[in-house]
């Protein structure tokens, strides 16, 4: 006779079977619908970011090869190729006053940014991590002035220079965009330094390190993100202000140096172009202009990625 026994039909009801909920139906229900929302969002907002790049992508591209055409090809087509790829445009260009722009441009922000950065880092440490009568009104001042459109203090702006004897030199220029990028900086960086842990601050002070140290050798340090990313929209901004240096580096009576910057530049050589349409080398220019903050950005995007989320991940 065989070993195998049955089971009987009394331990076979007995055999607990998991049953669906109520409300399991509803639940998975919500869940496809919520899924299919996500990814319909996603495709929305995945579109919507690959539309910008091309808006952003083409023009460079299409800059860049006009850059290496000649006048007929660039009136003929586009997008067409260029015939012969070299770099004359690029020489006439340097050697219509691009070069100078450029080292103007050079010679302000590698003053102007450093200045910036020193200055607003140290006001907004002291704005955030230490209460003292006034500060609110300190901060909310800084705050005011990131509102304050530029063109209203064009004119008077023109006049303190101009009393001050700075029309036309680096160091009248370099004042102006420290004192018009100061608050943007302190307004970002205040909020970066209070997120800062305040232990390592405390435990600074008790070792008996003075404020100077434990700024410069505590605090920056661990702000260096912060510091970077707006670095980088400082040089931005300032590589690609036209309204100030136009209005303050017009070249005055008694200069001999042309000492206009590279926006100022590229809108000459324009001009100096007339009727001879030679549109290759304003394209080369523009790409001279264009190519160190694209370089500079895309070497440190992710440091400025880092630099604007550290606030809220901290």
């Amino acid at each position: 006779m065989s070993n195998t026994r049955l089971i009987p039909d009394a331990a076979r009801d007995a055999v607990p079977v998991a049953l669906p909920s109520k409300g399991a139906g509803r639940r998975s229900g919500g869940a496809r619908r919520g899924d299919t929302e996500g990814r319909v969002l996603n495709v929305f907002s995945h579109g919507f970011l690959i539309l910008w790049a091309v808006m952003i992508v083409l023009p460079l591209f299409w800059l860049l090869l006009g850059s290496f055409k000649t006048d007929s090809e660039i009136g003929a087509s586009a997008w067409s190729w260029p015939s012969n790829w070299n770099f004359d445009a690029f020489g006439r260009a340097w050697d219509k006053g691009i070069g100078d722009y450029f080292a103007n441009t050079l010679i302000v922000l590698v003053f102007s940014i450093p200045l910036t950065m020193l200055l607003g880092a140290m006001a907004a440490y002291v704005l955030a991590r230490y209460e003292f009568r006034g500060n609110r009104f300190f901060y909310y001042f800084f705050v005011a002035g990131a509102m304050f459109p530029v063109y209203l203090g064009l004119v008077p702006l023109y006049f303190l220079v101009d009393m001050l004897g700075m029309l036309n030199t680096y160091q009248g220029l370099i004042l102006v965009y420290v004192a018009y990028s100061l608050p943007f900086t302190v307004f970002f960086m205040h909020a970066f330094f209070r997120t800062l842990p305040t232990a390592v601050h405390e435990a600074a002070v008790i070792d008996g390190a003075s404020h100077t140290r434990i700024f410069f050798q505590v605090m920056v340090p661990m702000a260096k993100p912060g510091l970077l990313s707006v670095g980088i929209f400082n040089v931005l901004g300032q590589w690609n202000q036209y309204i100030l240096p136009m209005t303050l580096m017009q070249q005055q009576s008694g200069f001999d140096k042309d000492r206009s910057v590279l926006t100022q530049g590229l809108v000459l050589l324009n001009q100096q172009q007339g009727y001879e349409g030679d549109l290759p080398v304003i394209f080369a220019g523009m790409t001279i202009a264009m190519l160190p903050v694209v370089v500079v950005y895309l070497s440190f995007q992710r440091q400025v990625q880092s630099g604007l989320t550290a606030g809220t991940l901290k």
